[in-house]
């Protein structure tokens, strides 16, 4: 029998003096064959489509495949996860499973138990498989079972329904909660809100920036639900009438996922909004941003300086915090001190030292940044300039050798810096002390497996004021969202950055002296260079990244 390696051969996939490179032994190794992948010599596909051809059995490509919901029906969902299978098909009494490992006698025998079914085993890429599996079995039917048991369980006398023991998993408010946490990290939300209704509990995700609806529950529970998540999140159950704020951890998929809980009281209860913090983030690259060639050189000369201050502006649910945590992770060296002031501290990084705003014990940015300024930082991050006490000390400590990084809710990157005079800074601090300002917006960015190329006459451009230039080039690379599985026919999967960097210059320095505006100080900017945030976003629709119609969506 031809070996894994030899198959990738005969497909042409691999040249023929690949072979030669490795011993026989090592032709079906595991590590071998994963150097391939990892060398970029294969991809997962290729490999996984050798591994079904040397094992003689079929292979799937579960992403375009017509998948039977009556088959995946007759296996339990825990079961499919612990073996990583898939039922696919079924053909009289012949049930066909994905698996990763058709090898494994144990999740056959298991299926076969659960189904009384004859089962025929057919070969998926591992990723391609777990995606197709959170995609079928999402959580979504369960909870609408349970909310469904719930509201038969519960009478009009049990509206505060006992929530369980915090260890009882099977308590029917603890297993809601939970499903409602899991389906939100496995559909990249990056909030959940838990808003009550005067007849109904509705709960919203924002995925990729816009709210869905996603499940509605009986008022009876919801101050159970409540009740529950502010247990888990260590905010005190019997205060109702006041805004709280907390923190909750929870395990998915092998990772420690935090959440950032805070409640408002409304006429018809307390609402709930979790932020999802992935922690994966923070590993970002700069160049995962995707700042374009002239923003990436103007941003990096910024950071680069030993002191200055650099300002990240934007409304809140723009990317500042990732933009702030990912320039820090390039900053941050053995041989500097960073200390970040935060409220909260939203992401856990390695090697920095992060304090966390605490007002009741008079802990304030203020005092917190005079506090850390004794303590020999090279970088500051500040969490927000919020008012004139924080700014002064922030534009001075820029001034006195320290790089400064901090956010500013201003509408574009000129703006701030009128906002900082506005705060009572004198005009030649701001001159002196700001180095650079970047304004961003979060874009839908397309899914790349359904977008389409859009077609737009000339007049359709002037309509959605495309810059004249870039329509009398006809600049290809314009596309439209379609809609498919993977990116629940919405036609957009993920977000994507737009940025305006302004870098502040001897003339843009003279113009904060003197007062002038920002729309003076903006047209300086663009003279020299600067992209505004809809320029930014226009080119990135030229490069297929996202739609003109998304770009106009969150840019003025």
């Amino acid at each position: 029998m031809a070996s894994i390696m030899e198959t990738l051969i005969l497909q042409g996939i691999l040249p023929f003096d690949q072979l030669d490179r490795v011993s026989r032994s090592q032709a079906d190794d595991e590590t071998a064959l994963s150097g391939l992948v990892t060398q970029g010599l294969v991809t997962p596909v290729q490999l996984a489509r050798a591994r079904a051809t040397q094992a003689g059995i079929g292979f799937v490509e579960l992403l375009e495949y017509p998948v039977d919901r009556t088959a995946v029906s007759l296996v339990p969902a825990m079961l499919c996860r612990r073996h990583d299978v898939l039922p696919i098909t079924l053909d009289g009494k012949v049930l066909k499973l994905a698996m990763v490992d058709p090898g494994n006698v144990f999740a056959i025998d298991d299926i076969r138990a659960a189904t009384h079914l004859r089962v025929e085993p057919v070969l998926a890429e591992k990723a391609d498989l777990l995606a197709a599996i959170d995609r079928y079995l999402r959580a979504d039917g369960e909870l609408s079972d349970l909310t469904t048991t719930l509201e038969e369980e519960s009478g009009p006398q049990e509206s505060d329904l006992a929530i369980g023991d915090a260890h009882d998993d099977e308590a029917p408010i603890v297993r809601f909660v939970n499903l409602l946490v899991s389906q939100a990290i496995q559909d990249n939300a990056s909030d959940i809100h838990i808003e009550p209704g005067e007849y109904e509990l509705r709960v919203r995700y924002r995925i990729d920036g816009v709210l869905h609806e996603m499940q509605s529950a009986p008022k009876s529970i919801q101050n159970g639900v409540i009740s529950r998540l502010k247990i888990m999140s260590d905010i005190d159950i019997a205060e109702r009438r006041k805004p709280q704020d907390g923190r909750m951890s929870v395990m998915h998929g092998g990772r420690k996922i935090d959440l950032r809980v805070a409640t408002l009281p409304t006429v018809w209860g307390e609402k709930v909004v979790m932020r999802i913090l992935d922690n994966s983030n923070t590993s970002l690259d700069l160049r995962d941003l995707q700042l374009l060639d002239r923003n990436f050189e103007a941003y990096k000369a910024s950071y680069s300086k030993p002191y200055g201050m650099i300002l990240v502006t934007g409304p809140t649910g723009s990317g500042k915090s990732t933009t702030l945590y990912t320039t820090l992770n390039s900053v941050a060296r053995p041989e500097i001190n960073v200390i970040t002031v935060e409220d909260p501290v939203e992401y856990r990084m390695k090697g920095i030292n992060q304090v966390q705003v605490n007002p009741k014990a008079g802990l304030t940015f203020a005092s917190a940044l005079r506090s850390i300024l004794r303590s020999d930082p090279d970088v500051v991050l500040l969490g927000e300039i919020r008012d004139h006490e924080t700014a002064q000390i922030a534009i001075e400590a820029s001034l006195t050798g320290h790089l400064v990084l901090s956010t500013l809710h201003t509408n574009d990157a000129p703006s701030a810096v009128v906002r900082l005079t506005e705060m009572d800074i004198e005009p030649f601090l701001v001159g002196s002390a700001l180095d650079c300002v970047v304004a961003q917006r979060l874009a839908r960015r397309l899914c790349d497996r359904c977008k389409e190329p859009a077609e737009y006459t000339d007049e359709d451009l002037a309509r959605l004021k495309f810059p004249q230039v870039q329509i009398s080039r006809r600049m290809p690379g314009l596309f439209k969202p379609m809609g498919c599985q993977q990116c629940s026919m919405t036609g957009y999967r993920g977000r994507i950055a737009l940025h305006e960097v302004m870098t502040v210059t001897e003339e843009i320095e003279r113009l904060a002296v003197a007062r002038k505006s920002s729309a003076e100080i903006g047209r300086v900017a663009r003279e020299q260079g600067m992209l505004t945030l809809r320029e930014d976003g226009f080119t990135k629709a030229t490069m297929g990244l996202t739609s003109l119609e998304e770009i106009l969506r969150v840019v003025v």
